[in-house]
Order: C-alpha cells, then sequence, then structure tokens
C-alpha cells in the first residue's frame, strides 16, 4: 500500500507544489472555492477532486484547509549519519531541537530557520514533535525548503558535527555571554531546548558556546520558537555584514 501524507491549507499546498519535493498524488477542493487558480496551475497532471466542505472536512479532521487539501509523498526524513556525509557551506546554519514536543512550536522554527538560509533543522528520534499536518501548517511550506534530520542521539551527533568543522552554539538564558558578542558566521548549530526546562545536561555538555538573548522588560524568557527566530536572523546579520 502506497504511504502517503495530507498537506492542508493554501500556502502549505502551493510551497509543496512548487519545491517538487515530494510527488503530487491528488489535489482535493472545495466545491466553488475562489483563488485556488495559483495552486492548480502549480499541480498539471495531478487529478483534482472538487468536493462540498462536509466531506472535505472528513479528510483531515480538524486541519484548518482553507479550502484545499493535497495527497503527496511524506517529507522526507535524512538519517543522520547520511545528512552528515554531505557537503556543507563553510557557513552553513543547523538548528538542533532538544525536546521541542509542540508541534506549532516545530513548525515555526522550521519556518524561520528556511526564511534565515539555514540547511537543516535536526530532531532526537525520541522526545520531539512529530511531522504532522499541524506542523506542516504551522511551517507554512517551510519544510519543502531544508533538510529535516534525525538523530538517535544528539549529544553523539553534535560531537561529530564538530569533526565537520561545526560550532556548537546552545540558548541558554542564563549563559553570561550574549548572542550579539559571539562569532557565529561560520559553520554553525545552534542547540535549542525545549520550554521549561531548555538544553539536557548531556546535551549542553557538548555545546562549545553557551549563549543568551538579552531582555531587559518584565518578561524574563521567551517561546522557543521566537528565541530561535532571533537567534537565527543574528546568524544572518553576520553573514549579511
Amino acid at each position: 500500500m502506497m504511504l502517503t501524507e495530507k498537506v492542508a491549507g493554501r500556502i502549505p499546498v502551493l510551497e509543496c507544489l512548487k519545491a517538487g519535493k515530494r510527488k503530487p498524488h491528488r489535489l482535493y477542493v472545495l466545491e466553488g472555492a475562489p483563488g485556488l487558480d495559483e495552486i492548480q496551475r502549480a499541480a498539471p497532471g495531478v487529478p483534482v477532486v472538487s468536493m462540498p466542505r462536509r466531506e472535505l472536512d472528513q479528510i483531515l479532521p480538524g486541519a484548518v484547509h482553507q479550502g484545499v487539501i493535497l495527497e503527496a509523498d511524506p517529507l522526507p526524513v535524512l538519517k543522520f549519519e547520511s545528512w552528515l556525509d554531505h557537503d556543507h557551506p563553510s557557513d552553513a546554519i543547523v538548528v538542533v531541537l532538544d525536546g521541542v514536543e509542540d508541534p506549532r512550536n516545530f513548525g515555526a522554527i522550521v519556518r524561520s530557520a528556511a526564511a534565515t538560509g539555514a540547511q537543516a533543522v535536526m530532531f532526537a528520534k525520541d522526545r520531539a514533535a512529530p511531522i504532522s499536518p499541524v506542523s506542516v501548517k504551522s511551517a507554512a511550506g517551510a519544510m519543502e525548503y531544508l533538510d529535516l534530520v534525525q538523530a538517535t542521539n544528539l549529544a553523539r551527533a553534535l560531537d561529530a558535527m564538530k569533526e565537520k568543522g561545526f560550532w556548537i552554539a546552545e540558548l541558554d538564558e542564563a549563559a553570561p555571554q550574549t548572542i550579539w558578542d559571539a562569532d557565529l558566521s561560520g559553520r554553525i548549530a545552534l542547540v535549542i531546548g525545549s520550554e521549561g526546562k531548555g538544553v539536557r545536561r548531556l546535551v549542553s555538555e557538548h555545546c562549545d558556546l553557551h549563549l543568551r538573548i538579552p531582555l531587559t522588560g518584565p518578561i524574563t524568557s521567551l517561546n522557543a520558537s521566537v528565541s530561535a527566530a532571533i537567534a537565527l536572523a543574528e546568524c544572518l546579520r553576520q553573514r549579511l555584514k
């Protein structure tokens, strides 16, 4: 039996079709829905099934589909060992997620990573948000444009990345050094921990840099996806200056 995934929402569906990372099989659209011309032009030869809202809702219950659902091959997830053997740019940015289990946070981090030119988002086999319709929708199509990498053991993976010339930078709200003061211009792996718990001690011990985002307001912590976006923006700034 062919394994497929459902992609819901106009932007995720359009980006999936434009990226060409995976094969589309069927496009389900809401009868009479306006504004779907660009999506259908991006899917030449893909069967289009028009149906009433009740039937479309049943294809992916609970999804905010905006009148369109795409059935496509699953997103490819690379094993760490095979990904590490690829050629990596001298200024590659990789986001490493340690215990980020909320699918909306996961998707939002992937979106920021793709927007700032990161090559990959890495996560552990366990204690990680699944790639699901919710995370794909939150990523707004970004999962189609970078590598998704799964590691069995994050601590060992970080050591292997060091041998490839990566510096490992952990975000830690208690760290003495700020992200503004660190050199993030080379090959960098940004390690983002879960909300509340942060990066696990065993993983933290394998990091070269421990950095904080300076905050001056009454709120002393940030959402994991917001922290990732700020750190990624700093990585990009240092590459553009």
